[in-house]
């Protein structure tokens, strides 16, 4: 039992350690704004690439947790970790697209003008809180905003429920 909540807690500061990386990478990439329509182009196809590979990993990872064989022990702890990882992985990968749409011409958003303000309007729109302060304007914008609203209910919602179910089955001893 002791090596078990020993490889939980190294698998949480694992866990923990990825979201770090994944954010201050995300804060330190460059995403400058690109007058040139082939460059703007390649990125928009690179970030929608990543969201369908965010996209593959999380299902992925919900199928395990909800299959007929659902991981247990240490296998559960490794697919709950990634689940996580690959969640944040999404919001983030939400947030660039963001940036670099309201980055590409004026009026495709309206409060939206640093990264900060990208993450801070990519989490209010996967967690459907959406306060209005920041909104999309442009038909680009709209179009990567309703690619979050389904993304949010499909599978941040499903993956996010499974995590805090599994968390909260065993209170201070990790996932069960």
């Amino acid at each position: 039992m002791a090596g078990d909540d020993g490889n939980y807690a190294r698998a949480r500061w694992h866990t923990l350690a990825s979201c770090v990386l994944l954010l201050v990478s995300y804060f330190l990439i460059p995403l400058e704004p690109d007058p040139n329509g082939l460059r703007l182009t390649l990125r928009a196809v690179g970030t929608l690439l990543l969201i369908t590979v965010v996209t593959f990993l999380v299902t992925r990872q919900v199928g395990r947790q909800l299959g007929a064989r659902a991981p247990v022990g240490e296998d559960e702890v490794r697919s709950l970790s990634r689940l996580v990882v690959a969640l944040v992985a999404g919001l983030l990968a939400f947030a660039v697209a963001d940036y670099v749409v309201a980055g590409s011409g004026s009026g495709q958003f309206s409060g939206l003008h640093t990264r900060l303000d990208a993450l801070y309007f990519a989490l209010t729109t996967l967690t459907t809180v959406g306060y209005g302060d920041v909104h999309a304007r442009g038909q680009l914008a709209k179009a990567i905003v309703c690619v979050q609203m389904v993304f949010s209910i499909g599978v941040i919602a499903t993956g996010a429920s499974i995590v805090v179910r599994q968390l909260t089955g065993r209170p201070g001893r990790g996932p069960r």
